[in-house]
This record gives C-alpha cells, sequence and structure tokens, in this order.
C-alpha cells in the first residue's frame, strides 16, 4: 500500500504545457505515473507530445491531451489527481477550480502564493470536503514504483516500508537517499508555507493506519508549532517508530529562512524547543539527516 497516491492514481496537470509543467510531466511519466490529461483552455482540443526513457529502458512518446477545466479532464478520464504548476496570481483560482471539481487530491507545486490566498482556498477546500491538498510550496509526493506527483526525483530510492513527511523538499530528496537501500512506502512534502493543506499529523495519521509502512521519518524546520503539535499527536496515536529532523538550529532569531514558516519569534518556534517537543513524545531527533538516517535504521532494527 501507499497513502494518498498508488499505482492506481490518474493524473492531470494545471499547467501542463507550460516549462515547468512540460519538464515535470515528462519526469512523472517516466517514473511510470498514468498523466492522462493538461489542463489549459486556451489550448483545449489539442495534445501535447512527451518522450521520455522509461523504466525499462526503452523510450517512450506519449500524446497527452489537452482539456479546458479540471472538471471536463474528469469527465473524459476518470482523473483523481491534479498537479498545479500555475503561476502564483493565479494559482488560488486553479485550486478553486479543482476543488469545484471534486478530485480528490490537489497537489500544488507553485511558490510564492500570497498567504492570504492560501488561506482563502484551503477554507474552500476543508467547506467542500472532498479534495485533500499537498502543498503549496512543496515538491509533491511519490509512492516509489506506484507514482509520482510533483517534482520529486524518481530515481533516488525505491519501494520500501519507510513513510516519509517533510517541510522541505531538499532534505526530502536527501532522506531519501540516506535510506535508499530501505526504501518507501510514500514520501510526502507538505512545503513550507505558514498555510499549507496536508499537515504532519494527516500524513503520521495516514502512515499509522497504513499496514504497509513500518516505520516514519518526520522532518520539521524552525518557525510555528506545527512539530510540536505533532508530537502531541505521536504521543497519543502513533505506535510506530518516529524519527525526526528539525532543521535550523543555527537560524538567527527574526529572520526569515527560505520558507515562508520559517521565522523565529522569541522563544516560539526554535528548533531546540521543537526537538524537546518531539523527544518528549519518544521521538529521536537527529542533529543531521545522516545521523537521522541512523537512528531510524535503529529504531527498525529493534
Amino acid at each position: 500500500m501507499a497513502i494518498f497516491l498508488d499505482e492506481s492514481s490518474t493524473v492531470v496537470v494545471q499547467g501542463m504545457t507550460g516549462s515547468e509543467g512540460t519538464k515535470h510531466t515528462t519526469r512523472m511519466l517516466a517514473s511510470g505515473t498514468r498523466v492522462v490529461g493538461g489542463v489549459n483552455p486556451r489550448k483545449a482540443g489539442t495534445s501535447q507530445d512527451f518522450t521520455y526513457t522509461d523504466a525499462g529502458g526503452q523510450e517512450q512518446t506519449t500524446a497527452v491531451p489537452v482539456f479546458g477545466s479540471v472538471a471536463e479532464a474528469m469527465a473524459e478520464t476518470g482523473a483523481d489527481v491534479t498537479v498545479l504548476f500555475v503561476p502564483p496570481p493565479f494559482a488560488k483560482a486553479a485550486v478553486v477550480e479543482a476543488v469545484d471539481a471534486g478530485i480528490g487530491l490537489a497537489v500544488v507545486i507553485t511558490e510564492g502564493i500570497p498567504v492570504k490566498d492560501t488561506a482563502e482556498f484551503y477554507a474552500y477546500a476543508a467547506e467542500k470536503g472532498t479534495t485533500r491538498l499537498v502543498g503549496p510550496n512543496c515538491p509533491g509526493l511519490i509512492s516509489p514504483g506506484k507514482a509520482n506527483a510533483g517534482i520529486i526525483p524518481a530515481d533516488i530510492t525505491g519501494p520500501g516500508r519507510i513513510g516519509l513527511v517533510s517541510k522541505s523538499g531538499t532534505l526530502t530528496y536527501q532522506m531519501m537517499y540516506e535510506l535508499r537501500d530501505l526504501g518507501f512506502s510514500t514520501a510526502v512534502g507538505i512545503g513550507g508555507d505558514p498555510v499549507v493543506g496536508t499537515t504532519h499529523i494527516d500524513a503520521l495519521a495516514a502512515f499509522q493506519a497504513d499496514p504497509d509502512t513500518d516505520a516514519v521519518v518526520m522532518i520539521g524546520e524552525i518557525g510555528g508549532d506545527a512539530e510540536e503539535r505533532a508530537a502531541a499527536y505521536i504521543a497519543e496515536h502513533v505506535t510506530k517508530p518516529v524519527v525526526g529532523y528539525v532543521a535550523g538550529f543555527t537560524a538567527p532569531e527574526g529572520k526569515t529562512m527560505g520558507h515562508a514558516g520559517a521565522i523565529v519569534s522569541g522563544s516560539a518556534g526554535t528548533a531546540e524547543a521543537k526537538k524537546e517537543a518531539l523527544e518528549k513524545a519518544g521521538v529521536r531527533v537527529g542533529k543531521t539527516p545522516t545521523e537521522t538516517a541512523r537512528l531510524l535504521r535503529e529504531a527498525i532494527a529493534g
């Protein structure tokens, strides 16, 4: 099994015909993802060819149709996942369109969406209750060997029984590489903005319920209290081993670091405070990604 995304997932790409959409649609197809359509009202009724090398080393060319809306794409293809490569000024409207269509999963890759817009489309999705949002400002998610929705490189690792949830894209990739011999059920990059759709807790709950995930790596960073809330959830509800890493131990106070949500105010949101909260919940926290990977190996070895 996997969480949120598996081999039966069928994907459409909003913004597929743009440069980023084209590049990453090619990569998704190469990793075996069932990409069944793109969405661009100006190019509806056309198709776009993608040439790539599949997992067996064979060159393939796939013609992917372009639809005028998410609803049309779903009606024609049965798609249940959309990946959004839509510029920030248009991202809110694109997410609302996906939610109105009732698609099950919307993966918002776009960086730089105003927090007000994200808060509004998050609230709208929550009210409708049919669409899970991942992101924004995230690398997406991958269930290795099954499907890849976003920009995570598919050749870092293979399928296995470790779950990963992370605020950071690059740290997602590094942890997948560090544990490549073990492999992953699913790796979820939730994004580092102040407001995100899927949280650490959402992913932890799903991994806890997944019979094919044996242990979880959780990567957080400075700012906010998401990791502290996750620690409280782990203490109450998670019985599987969890190890953690918190980025930003050396970050200066009061300065935004890379992600919009990664800002420390006074004593709140520091890496040390998050580490203490996680350790109180029984989570072993590494000081580096490599140490965190070692702690995970020790945890599953018993």
